[in-house]
């Protein structure tokens, strides 16, 4: 990692910038395989997963008996952790189910009501870390919010299996449809539909490069997506009374999520910040994933800066996906942050609690997305109606307004829609 001393903000926007996507072949692999899928359905998912994962598929969907013995596979132990991940997952989302709120006015009333969107598929990676807590993540807000069709969509393993604990977690969540697709091709499959695989009205989900880009090119057929979403990052910032271990371990933490993963310290003391450093090299020294740690390491950064306030200011510029404040008074720094996807208090809330078990989301706005877009909740597997009832009271009292606004922007139709109603109640009126 890169140890950069007190640097000007005129220098932050290229310090920070994040490792570049860009990669004009991703665009034509998207245009061509949503072309394929669109004109060969599920005889293109089979040769694009025989030549991305390197399986020949004679099922797509992961037939009933594969779904029922996933959980004989599961250690008991782990099952027991996700059923804990469950409990505080669901609880932390079952807040977020919206209330009805009736605006009364002079003979009128509008309101608000929430309604599911009918059919969401998850795109849930599984190459080199199947991800099982996503479908977690997406599965339970889904549920609650009452969602009708739920499909997973997931690459399968050399054998053409998929991961029993994605299947386990799917079990838990009520999700009986799982799809052995990943990549580009699954964003495609769930966007046009196939003979297998059915057309979702949203895609929710994590992935790397090529699934960020498939999502962004199945919006030009008007597929919702969840949120723009790129390489994992989190952004710590630590004062010296925090252990140098634990700042290592949280930087490292998302170091081994991919290569193009992006970890950052900001710190106010360059002695503090060279003893993370060491910590760093020393304890990714004992993890299995060490070579994407150190591809990853190559574009973070330790940022030594005067002062705590500038460290704030410095993480609303980088709007991270996730925040540590590894500060001994945490709370107190809360109202400085206005950019970041997720945010962790003090010494002993790491990253890792809110991947798995703490409660809140993990599927977050990457990439500087957090200056604009939320992490997932059970809205986003929602949309908002709504609706109004007029008595005759109330358009009388609102006519005369309506009226002179329509004639104002040339709008004589939208006049007349009031004119002959309120001459409909003159002419009650005088019989």
């Amino acid at each position: 990692m890169d140890m950069i001393l007190y640097p000007e903000r005129e220098s932050w926007n290229k310090l920070l910038a994040r490792p570049c996507l860009e990669d004009d072949s991703l665009e034509e692999s998207c245009r061509m395989i949503c072309d394929e899928v669109k004109a060969h359905g599920d005889e293109a998912l089979r040769k694009y997963t025989w030549f991305f994962d390197g399986v020949r598929l004679a099922e797509i969907e992961v037939p009933l008996e594969e779904r029922m013995s996933a959980g004989k596979r599961v250690p008991e132990e782990l099952k027991g952790a996700m059923a804990l991940a469950y409990k505080n997952i669901e609880a932390y989302h079952r807040l977020q189910l919206p209330e009805k709120k009736v605006m009364e006015r002079e003979g009128f009333s509008c309101w608000q009501e929430a309604r599911a969107i009918d059919r969401v598929g998850l795109y849930i990676p599984g190459g080199s870390a199947p991800l099982f807590s996503t479908v977690l993540m997406l599965g339970i807000p889904a549920r609650l919010a009452g969602c009708r069709e739920v499909v997973i969509c997931t690459p399968p393993d050399k054998n053409g299996e998929v991961n029993p604990l994605i299947l386990w977690a799917a079990e838990l969540c009520g999700i009986s449809r799982v799809f052995k697709v990943g990549g580009i091709q699954a964003i495609a499959a769930m966007a046009l539909g196939t003979e297998a695989v059915p057309q979702v009205d949203k895609i929710f989900g994590p992935g790397n490069r090529f699934v960020t880009a498939a999502k962004q090119w199945v919006a030009r057929y008007g597929m919702a997506v969840d949120l723009p979403a790129g390489p994992s990052e989190v952004m710590v910032i630590a004062d010296g009374g925090c252990p140098p271990a634990f700042v290592a371990a949280d930087l490292l933490s998302q170091a081994e999520h991919s290569p193009d993963s992006q970890v950052i310290l900001l710190c106010c003391d360059a002695a503090f910040a060279a003893q993370v450093k060491e910590e760093v090299a020393r304890q990714m020294e004992r993890l299995p994933r060490q070579r994407i740690v150190r591809s990853a390491l190559q574009h973070s950064k330790c940022i030594v800066l005067d002062a705590l306030e500038t460290c704030m200011d410095m993480a609303n510029a980088y709007a991270p996906e996730h925040l540590i404040l590894s500060l001994k008074d945490a709370r107190e720094w809360v109202p400085w942050i206005r950019n970041a996807g997720s945010v962790f208090l003090g010494y002993y809330s790491p990253e890792s609690a809110g991947d798995y078990a703490s409660g809140t989301n993990h599927t977050l706005p990457t990439n500087g997305y957090a200056r604009a877009y939320s992490g997932v909740t059970v809205d986003a597997f929602m949309k908002k109606i709504s609706f109004q009832e007029i008595s005759p009271m109330g358009l009388d009292y609102l006519g005369d307004a309506i009226e002179r606004m329509a004639a104002a922007e040339c709008l004589d139709a939208h006049c007349n829609a009031v004119r002959v109603r309120r001459e409909n109640l003159l002419n009650i009126g005088k019989s």
